[in-house]
């Protein structure tokens, strides 16, 4: 019985000291989110905003042109940027008082040079379908550039594109170019 109890103690002191995670969790996290082959990527955080602590790639890594935070709770890369990323803001420990009475902070906006038109490369190999991610944004529109393949590319039937990227099919590939706007 007393070796039971004993155990029992040993078992529940070994909870109660801290680990790095812990320690990590209270002093805010980082998370590493990298664009490989300059495509789209996103990284799910538990944050309301993000800052780059440290650039990891040599793509220089611009808040609103190839990086961003989504209010969905997701850090976004873009076109080469790969960074190390904290919460931002808040300060003590992540803490965001609730919504009361006040002024209402005006609606996100994106970034300087968010909007610009840039180009991308999407391929349906092997005549499969194939998404590449990118924010086209709200009201932006994708256009054909350039057509890399001996199938015909026909928008509608074997590309087309909605707020989040370019799909394509039927053995499509091309250069688009994405003309992002808010």
């Amino acid at each position: 019985m007393l070796v039971r109890i004993l155990a029992a103690g040993m078992v529940l002191a070994a909870g109660m000291v801290p680990t790095g995670e812990v320690h990590a969790q209270y002093y805010g996290n980082t998370t590493d989110c990298s664009s490989s082959g300059y495509n789209y990527q996103r990284c799910d955080v538990p944050w309301r905003d993000a800052r780059l602590v440290r650039q990891l790639s040599d793509t220089q890594c611009m808040r609103g042109r190839n990086w961003g935070f989504d209010r969905r709770g997701f850090i976004w890369v873009d076109r080469g940027c790969s960074g190390r990323f904290a919460e931002a803001g808040g300060g003590g420990g992540g803490y965001y008082p609730p919504p009361g009475p006040g002024p209402t902070p005006p609606p996100w906006q994106p970034g300087p040079g968010w909007d610009q038109r840039f180009t991308i490369r999407c391929e349906s190999n092997d005549g499969q379908n194939h998404f590449c991610q990118v924010d086209v944004g709200g009201r932006g529109r994708v256009y054909l550039e350039r057509q890399e393949s001996r199938s015909p590319c026909y928008e509608g039937q074997s590309w087309g594109w909605n707020r989040a990227g370019v799909w394509v099919t039927q053995g499509c590939r091309g250069v688009f170019s994405i003309d992002r706007r808010w």
